[in-house]
């Protein structure tokens, strides 16, 4: 899942050096928090929150596939 997110992450951003991608994995569940930079946070989350919905839904069905839960954190 951290690969995911950061190859999405980086393609969106002007700045690509400054992603950063931690995943907390439980038992049945992980937890991925992506970090950039404040100027492009924007962009990742997109109008309406579209971009930051299109990245969730697309890391949700890859967990499907392992039987796992995941949730997307954006943070600052």
């Amino acid at each position: 899942m951290q690969e995911l997110v950061e190859l999405l992450a980086k393609a969106l951003v002007d700045n690509p050096d400054a992603v950063q991608v931690t995943e907390i994995e439980g038992e049945k569940s992980i937890i991925v928090e992506l970090r950039v930079a404040s100027e492009d946070m924007g962009k990742v989350i997109g109008k309406q929150g579209r971009i930051a919905r299109a990245i969730r839904t697309v890391t949700k069905a890859a967990a499907a596939k392992e039987g796992k839960r995941v949730a997307v954190e954006i943070l600052q």
